[in-house]
This record gives C-alpha cells, sequence and structure tokens, in this order.
C-alpha cells in the first residue's frame, strides 16, 4: 500500500470548525459532532441575514424618504415618480440620507421634483 504524503486532513478539517465554534457554551465548543452542528446553524442564520440586512435598510429608507417627502406635500409614489421625470439620479440611501441630516436640501429637491410633475 503506497504512503500517504497530505498530512491529517480530518484533524485539520475537525480543528476548523472548532476554532469557528470558539466561545459556544458546553460540548458546542468541546466536541466535534455538536460543534459542527452549531456552526452549520450559525453559518446559516449568518447567510440569511446579510440577505435580511439589505431589505430591512431598504424599507428604512424608504420610510425616510415618505415622512420628509409628505412633509413637502408629496407622497413618496409621487416623489420617486417625480425624480424620475425630472432626471435626477439619485438612489434611496442618497434620498434618506439627504432627508434625515438636510432638510432644507431635502424641500429644494421636492420644489424641483413639484415643477417637472406640473
Amino acid at each position: 500500500m503506497p504512503r500517504a504524503k497530505r498530512g491529517n486532513k480530518r484533524l485539520q478539517r475537525r480543528k476548523k470548525i472548532l476554532k469557528l465554534a470558539k466561545g459556544y457554551k458546553m460540548t458546542k465548543s468541546k466536541l466535534y459532532r455538536s460543534a459542527k452542528e452549531s456552526v452549520e446553524r450559525a453559518l446559516k442564520f449568518a447567510y440569511i441575514g446579510r440577505r435580511i440586512k439589505k431589505r430591512d435598510y431598504r424599507s428604512l429608507w424608504i420610510v425616510r424618504i415618505n415622512a420628509a417627502a409628505r412633509r413637502s406635500g408629496l407622497s413618496y409614489s409621487q416623489f420617486m415618480y417625480g425624480l424620475k421625470k425630472s432626471g435626477i439620479l439619485l438612489d434611496r440611501k442618497i434620498l434618506a440620507n439627504l432627508a434625515v441630516t438636510d432638510d432644507s436640501g431635502f424641500a429644494k429637491l421636492a420644489a424641483q421634483i413639484k415643477q417637472a410633475l406640473a
């Protein structure tokens, strides 16, 4: 039988899982089988969470833009339609930041949009 010269791959794989499980309580950080289950579950939640974070931020931006637009006498849908019609290329993240930090700048933008809608 030929000699294997690739090192102990099983030990390396287990060490990697146990390293990821560092900080877990009880057997979940000590025993390989429990650690593997916990790490797989945690990685699954982390993957899902990265997608949910994007949705949450977008909805937060929409709420902020809507509130600022209503102060200027427009609904969110009218505001976004007017934005597109006037050819202003600002995304929701920038608009929400503008609505929170610079109220007068947002009011000027809303006036420009009202002009485009009229």
